[in-house]
């Protein structure tokens, strides 16, 4: 188990999430900065501190009223709030809305302590509906149980670290990684049994997610809309972000649509 553990690190930035891997100084690793305002579902997920409020993790705006992100995002003793609109996270640009977060729920199969075990999401409710505008705009889950071709080509998005070790981004940042299916991920110079079939594996080589972008979507060209959400940030290499046959693991979101359509009694009001 301590060999299991010391192989994985999570992705979440260490001052958002008191886990045992906590890297205090991780983006996406060999992105680019994206386009301003040109991810409309993008979160950024904030705590609150003694003075103000920092920056913890990413999510995606799936519904007016909800935030899908990571399991190891959240902890029940802090307060947290969303921004939608959000491009560089160090100036206000005009598009932003602040809306505090009224309710978590997190898998309850979500196991802190069990970094592969799987399980790790969680639904923010927010305490009032947000606006859409051209900035903001919620995005689709796929279809139930829908798994994703290898190769495929999909993005991550974050303020994540921009290298193992570096600065995290002030503007978000995107790359372009190819799926690698289950079958190759689980091999055993992959990730092996640490890899679930509940999960997505995407990356391995130059570019990946990295510490801060926990949370944050896999969006790719949809089955039922031009952009689906098909992963969550989860977890990466403790040798590196993109280290190579080490892919960013992400929550198959597929795998949790009922569990989601549970929590929020119905289907995402997304726009396709």
């Amino acid at each position: 188990m301590l060999r299991l553990l010391s192989a994985l690190l999570l992705v979440a930035l260490a001052s958002g999430s008191a886990l045992p891997f906590y890297n205090p100084s991780s983006r996406v690793v060999n992105g680019e900065e994206a386009e301003a305002h040109s991810w409309p579902p993008q979160v950024l997920l904030q705590y609150q501190v003694s003075g103000g409020w920092s920056f913890t993790c990413g999510g995606s705006l799936i519904d007016p009223d909800w935030v899908l992100t990571a399991g190891h995002c959240i902890s029940s003793s802090r307060k947290y709030r969303v921004v939608l609109g959000e491009h560089d996270r160090t100036v206000t640009e005009g598009p932003e809305q602040v809306i505090s977060v009224a309710a978590t729920f997190v898998h309850p199969q979500w196991n802190s302590s069990c970094l592969s075990c799987g399980n790790d999401i969680a639904l923010l409710k927010l305490s009032h509906s947000a606006e859409l505008t051209p900035e903001v705009q919620p995005i689709c889950p796929p279809p139930r149980g829908y798994i994703l071709p290898h190769g495929t080509k999909c993005y991550v998005i974050g303020w994540g670290r921009l290298s193992t070790g570096g600065q995290t981004a002030n503007k978000l940042q995107q790359a372009l990684l190819p799926v690698v299916d289950y079958a190759h991920c689980s091999q055993k110079d992959w990730w092996g049994s640490s890899v679930k079939e509940t999960m997505v594996c995407a990356g391995g080589g130059d570019s990946s997610a990295c510490n801060g972008d926990s949370g944050g979507p896999l969006i790719c060209s949809g089955v039922n809309c031009k952009w689906e959400v098909y992963g969550v940030v989860s977890f990466g290499s403790s040798l590196g972000c993109n280290t190579l046959k080490k892919p960013t693991v992400f929550t198959r979101v597929s795998a949790f649509i009922d569990w989601i359509i549970g929590i929020i009694g119905g289907y995402p009001r997304c726009l396709c």
